[in-house]
C-alpha cells in the first residue's frame, strides 16, 4: 500500500483511481511474490533466449502501454521490474516518472539509474521520455541475454562516454 498526499493526486486530476481520507490518498496495489528480476539475474546469470523474450515482450507491452498513457518511467531496470508468483514481469516504482502536460515532448530532467540512462537525457538539450525508456529498454535486454552490463565503470565519467559513443 502507498500513502500518498492528497493535494499531489487532485493536481494530477485522479481523485476518481483511489481511495482516500480527508488528507490522505491511499492506493492499494498487487501483492508481488516473485521478486526482483534482478535478483533472477544475480542468481542464474543470463537467461535462455526464450525466457528472456517472454520477459522482454512483457517489458515492451508495459512499456508501450504506459507511454500509450503519456506516462515515461525514466529508471526502468532489472530492479524495478518484479515477477509475479507465475513469473510474470511487472514493472514497479515509478517515482521518477512524467506526465508531462498535453502537448509537451520534450523532458528537461536529468534522472534515472546511470547504467541504464539514455545518453540524450546526459545531453541537457532534452529528451523524448518514450524514447529514453526504449534505450533503458535495450539495455535491459542485454543484460538478460548477456548476464551483465554493455556498459559497466565506476567512474561516470568513463561511463557515460562509453554510452554516449
Amino acid at each position: 500500500m502507498k500513502v500518498l498526499d492528497r493535494t499531489t493526486i487532485i493536481k494530477h486530476k485522479m481523485v476518481d483511481q483511489v481511495l482516500a481520507s480527508r488528507t490522505k490518498i491511499y492506493i492499494i496495489l498487487e501483492f508481488i511474490t516473485g521478486g526482483e528480476l534482478f535478483d533472477k539475474i544475480v542468481h542464474h546469470g543470463r537467461l535462455s533466449e526464450a525466457e528472456a523474450r517472454r520477459y522482454f515482450q512483457q517489458l515492451i507491452d508495459g512499456v508501450d502501454y504506459c507511454h500509450s498513457k503519456g506516462v515515461y518511467h525514466r529508471d526502468l531496470k532489472p530492479e524495478n521490474l518484479l515477477l509475479d508468483s507465475l513469473g510474470n514481469l511487472k514493472i514497479s516504482d515509478f517515482g521518477l516518472s512524467a506526465l508531462p502536460p498535453q502537448g509537451v515532448s520534450i523532458l528537461r530532467t536529468t534522472c534515472g539509474t546511470p547504467n541504464y540512462v539514455a545518453p540524450e537525457v546526459l545531453s541537457h538539450k532534452g529528451y523524448d521520455g518514450a524514447v529514453a525508456d526504449v534505450w533503458s529498454c535495450g539495455v535491459i535486454l542485454y543484460v538478460l541475454m548477456a548476464g551483465y552490463l554493455p556498459f559497466d565503470e565506476i567512474d561516470l565519467t568513463t561511463l557515460y562516454s562509453k554510452a554516449c559513443f
